[in-house]
Formats: C-alpha cells, structure tokens, sequence
C-alpha cells in the first residue's frame, strides 16, 4: 500500500514529486552543477509496471548480468546512550521517539550505542537490565543478569540456513525478540522462475518469545537482503534490498560482450513481474500465508537501472504474529538506513552506474558524464504511525556516504556529508583516471515533499575522503584523511548559510566519533605514518567548546592493535556515570606494563590475545583501568570480545562462546558463562 505525498491510491496517475537541484550561496560555496532532478511516480498498473522494469533492466544488463546492489559502507549496523542516563547534548535528531521508560525493577543498564535516543538498531546482544539476550553458534541464549545463569536456551539451527554459522542481529520489546538473520536459500524455498533462485539472497525473521522456557511464535522469510532496521516502541521498520530473479544463460568461452548482453536480454524480455516483486513466507500458529509485494506498491524514479528494489516493511513486536509486513518499494537501489522518531531516511548513491558502464551496458539518460557514480539519492518515510510508512520525499545531493552518522535531521532539515572524487594513499599513488576527491555537507529542507537544497558548504579535506561525522545540535563535526587528519568543526546554525568555523590537522584519523559532552568528543580511529598508512588504535579526546578551535585534550595509543568499534559503533560502549569507555581489541599486542585487576583476566604470556580495554575520561586525560580478557575454550582458543554491557554496578563482556561478569569497579571477574 503505497503512499505518494497526499495521493489517495498508489497507482493515482500524475502523482509526481520533483527535487530541485538548485545550489544556495555558503561559506566555501559550491559552485559546481549539483545533481539532476529527482523524481518519484507511480505506476500506472502491473502491465506498465513490467514493461517499465524489464525495459530499465535491459538497459542496465552487461554481458556478466545486471548490476551488483551496493553494499553499505562498513557492512553493520550501527551505534548508544545508556538507559538510565541523560544522553549528551544534541545528539538525538528531531522529533525523537520517547525513550520508553524501564520497569521500576530493572536497574539502571546500559543499551545498544544507537545512533538516535529512542529510536533501537539491531545487534548482536540486547538487554533491558533483567536479561541478556543474544544468539551464540545458532542457538538463543538468555541470560538472567541477577543470577548470572542462563535461563533459557533455543536451538534454531533447524530454522534456517544461517543461522549456525553467522552473527545474529536481533531487536528486544518486553518479552519479544525479533532475530534477522541473512541466508541463502536452497532450491524450492521462496522458488523463483525454475523452481530456483539463483541470484539473491534472503532474510529470515523470527519472532521469539524469551519469557521462561523460549519459544518461536512466528517466522517470516522474504527474498532480498537485509540493509538495516530500526525500532520505536513495539514497532519495527526493516529495510531490503531486492534483485530481480532471473536465470541468465551459459555463454561460450568465445561469445562476444554484445552475445553475451543480447542473451541476457532475451531473459529479461520474457520474464513475469513475479521475477521483481520479493516474495515473502510467513508462519504463524501452525499456519502458513504466502505473497509478495503488489505491484501497487511499488513506485518508480525517473532513472532507474531495473536491478534492485528497495522495500520496507513494518511488523509490530507486541503482536503474536509478523504477518505480512506491508511491504512498500520503490525501483531503486539503497545501502544506509537513518531512522528519527518522525522518519526513516534510506540513501543509496549510484555507484551502479559506474560498474554497469564498466561492464559495458548503456547508461540511462540524464546519467552519464564524469558523474556518474558520484550521486546519493535519499528517500524519507513518515513513520509518525504504528502502521505501514508514508513515502514523504525524496532529494538528491552530490558524493557518496561513509554511513549513517553522515545523515542529520534537525529542526525542519536534513544535513548530509559527502565525498565525491577519490581519495588515495600518497605513497599508493594516483589510481588511473581518479577523480580528486573533496567533500562537502548539504542542507536539505524536509518541510514538504520536496527535499530542496538550503545550503551547501564544500572544499573540506581536498584530495581526501571522509572517515567520520557527527553532528550535534547546529554543529557537524567531519574528519577527512589521506596523510593527516583534519577534523573539522562545520556551523549550521544557518541552513542557508553553513560554513567552516575551525580545522585540526593530526596524524591518523577517528573513524568513529562519539560524544561525551556538549564541550567534549571521543575520537576511536588509528595512528598513521608520515605518508598516511594506518598503523595501530588511536583514540583522542577532543575539546569542542570553541567551533573556531577545536583541540586535541590527550590522546591514548597501542601500536599493534586494532578495535572494532573503529567500524562498528555497536561495539563501543561508554558510561557516564563512571566516565568509562569501553573497547573490544580483536587484534592485541601483548600488554605488559598494562594494569590487570586482581581476579580479572590473566596477562597473556606471549603473543597476542583479544579482550576489552577498559579507558577511564578524567578531565583532560584518558588512562587505562584494565584489560579483560575471557577464559580460552577447548575448541575456539581466544574468542574477541564483540560486546559490552552494564548491568547495575557488573559490566558484562560477551563473544561468541560465552558471557562474563566483571565487578565495574575493580574489573575483578565474577562469573563466566560458557555457550553450551
């Protein structure tokens, strides 16, 4: 059930949103031609609908199939505040989700480092200061935090084809659990033309209730993968990426490209829009339904290459049942996912283009140039309600994204952080036919349909490309490398006017940024040499009480390790209270000399081993409390430390073979879990 910016029905014709790429004068402002329109349309029903798709995908089709959809920048979800305290200043988006308050009997616990307060990320561990809940080698375990025993175990290797052999991501709502779980799928499961489906993954949802012994109340399989989901509330948004399913034929060593395109083509021109529209399972109560997206749901842009659609569905976690998730789509590609209390953000750039000119298909009109490639179209849902989204706009900027931090609603706009060019190590060299890079952060207005530039400010970090954003209140703060690392501070309190306040040029860089204060940031990144090659962790602490200056307070290094949360800010974990950070190493150097808490891990003898590195903020400094480190296991050795928590006054460690229990203060271990 599409909804197309006031339309009655999604297949209303004329119903047409049009962005401008008008540019706004700024600080250091962009002159250059932005990107062409964008526009959103409905079809006019599912004969148009697939002669418009096959007509798109022949376009696209080289002589090695369609286009690959593009991945997200660092392949995770993403960063948290922790429940029971304040979260700092300017860091939630406008028109936040209330955060829900805990249940008088939980102790104050921390949560999933989640970009937005209110607004949930899948992860590998979630708790609400009763239990811990995570999936460990294809089984769910739950874990009761006051007697620090595990109280419920669920074999769901039988469920799936990945659930035995990959991380699990999962959502919490009361006694509910949502797992996804990415999968192929084996022949005659979600069977796409043949009885097979050759070309795209799937995803699997379960919905698990862990309350006493654990229980799958509903499962809900569906073609496509997983790009990223958020909560709010009981309510949940999941976001897929779809590919077409379409068996393109063998070809002889000897075929030519334009054989070998013409072949493929033919496929397309005699498959059926079931061969688009993902297709979904759901088992609930001992009864299976089956369906798929209606062609009414799905809506088109101007340009599209007919390879990838992107769907969103919603499912309520109160309820009993997934059921069919009321998917919407629209004929176009996406890869990060930014979710407020009042809208759900998904871009994709077009890096499409770039591969299929590569692979010597033809590049639809409007698309071609130096450009291509170098192009991020955004779409925002209304998720204001419990029920399917609202497609509310869409807008379109130059460069591409690094993640979801580079995305910002504020007061009525959306800032956006992008690079365009290409960046590249000095001592590397220039790859051929680069591109230098720049990048810049636009001002895009959301009031309306039509998401219109305000303000841009570019020039930032030339020939570098971005590796961190954040934005708090009306300052951005980005931090470009290629030899040094300049972070800057970018004022927006003046959409149409954003402009440059202040610079810091280091070596290294800060992958990740997160903060501690309005006056105060954390930067988790690496050391680098003169001529810009990473080395070890590096992790800064930042004074930003003055836009204009911002300074490096002190900093804390290890040269031969490297963190997670550096790519993946779930991993990271701090706690104000006790202005403890604390960090997974999944590649240590011994740490002679480092302090090791009576009763906490042993240090290793020799050689590497990974664990979590517990740093304590005081004032202007950054020490080091302790390193921590699990029990080796028979069968997997040293497993890294993948998450963090605290419960009360114990921070729990998990990985993937079991739990542990740390006092907070001493680091004195207390109790370990194995996974059986």
């Amino acid at each position: 059930m599409t909804r197309l910016f006031g339309c009655k029905g999604a297949a209303v014709a004329g119903c047409l949103l049009v962005i401008s790429g008008c540019t706004v004068g700024a600080a250091r402002q962009d002159t250059a031609a932005g990107p062409g329109p964008v526009s959103l349309t409905a079809f006019h029903g599912c004969g148009e609908e697939l002669a418009a798709l096959r007509k798109a995908a022949m376009a696209s089709v080289g002589p090695y199939g369609l286009p690959e959809p593009v991945s997200s920048a660092n392949g995770t979800a993403y960063p948290a505040v922790a429940a029971g305290a304040p979260p700092a200043a300017g860091m939630a988006g406008d028109a936040a989700a209330p955060a829900v308050a805990a249940p008088s009997a939980a102790p104050v616990h921390s949560g999933t480092n989640d970009y937005v307060a209110g607004v949930d990320e899948p992860d590998l561990v979630k708790t609400d200061g009763r239990r811990i809940v995570t999936v460990a080698g294809g089984v769910l375990q739950v874990i009761d935090a006051a007697s620090r025993a595990v109280t419920g175990r669920l074999d769901l290797r039988s469920m799936g084809a990945g659930l035995g052999y990959q991380p699990v991501n999962l959502l919490l709502d009361g006694d509910h659990a949502l797992l996804l779980v990415s999968e192929w799928p084996v022949a005659g499961d979600l069977a796409g033309p043949g009885g097979s489906w050759p070309s795209a993954g799937g995803l699997r949802l379960l919905l698990v209730d862990v309350a006493g012994r654990p229980s799958v109340l509903s499962s809900y399989t569906i073609g496509g993968e997983l790009i990223d989901a958020r909560q709010a509330g009981s309510t949940v948004r999941v976001v897929i990426g779809s590919q077409p399913r379409l068996i393109f034929p063998a070809q002889p060593y000897a075929a030519t490209a334009a054989q070998r395109v013409a072949a493929n083509r033919a496929v397309i021109a005699r498959s059926g829009l079931d061969a688009w529209l993902p297709q979904y399972v759901e088992t609930a109560g001992g009864v299976t339904s089956t369906g798929h997206i209606a062609c009414a749901a799905l809506s088109r842009p101007a340009t599209y290459s007919g390879a990838n659609l992107l769907t969103v569905l919603t499912f309520d976690l109160g309820s009993g049942a997934l059921g069919s998730g009321d998917g919407i789509s629209i004929a176009a590609d996406g890869n990060t996912v930014y979710g407020t209390g009042s809208s759900l953000y998904v871009a994709g750039d077009e890096r499409w283009l770039a591969e299929a000119a590569a692979a010597g298909a033809a590049i639809p009109a409007g698309k071609s140039g130096s450009a291509a490639g170098q192009q991020t179209d955004i779409y925002r849902f209304d998720v204001t309600g419990s029920g399917p989204p609202r497609l509310a706009a869409a807008g379109s900027v130059p460069g591409y994204l690094i993640d979801q931090y580079a995305l910002s609603q504020w007061r009525g706009y959306l800032r956006v952080a992008t690079t365009t060019g290409t960046s590249w190590a000095l001592a590397d060299g220039r790859p051929p036919g680069a591109q230098a890079s720049s990048s810049a952060v636009s001002v895009l207005s959301v009031r309306g349909p039509v998401m219109r530039l305000a303000g841009r400010v570019a020039g930032l970090g030339r020939t570098e490309r971005i590796y961190s954003v954040r934005f708090i209140g009306p300052v951005g703060y980005v931090v470009t490398f290629r030899q040094t690392d300049p972070l800057y501070t970018v004022d927006l309190s003046d959409p149409a006017r954003p402009r440059i306040r202040g610079s810091l040029a280091l070596t290294g860089y800060s992958a990740y940024l997160h903060p501690l204060s309005a006056t105060r940031l954390i930067g988790i990144g690496r050391q680098a040499d003169a001529m810009g090659h990473p080395g070890g962790l590096q992790v800064s602490l930042f004074s930003v009480a003055g836009p204009a200056a911002p300074a490096r307070l002190a900093t804390f290094t290890l040269p031969g390790a490297v963190s997670s949360a550096e790519f993946d800010p779930h991993a990271f974990l701090y706690w104000p209270s006790a202005h403890l950070i604390v960090l997974p190493l999944q590649v240590a150097i011994p740490v002679r000399g480092m302090p090791v808490p009576q009763g906490a891990a042993t240090q290793p003898p020799s050689g590497p081993q990974p664990g979590a590195l517990v740093l304590r903020i005081s004032g202007s400094g950054i020490t080091e409390s302790g390193y921590i480190t699990q029990p080796a296991t028979r069968y997997a050795g040293y497993a890294p430390i993948e998450r963090s928590l605290i419960i009360g006054r114990t921070l729990w460690t998990i990985s993937a073979v079991g739990a542990m229990a740390s006092n907070l203060t001493t680091l004195q271990r207390q109790t370990w879990i194995p996974f059986a």
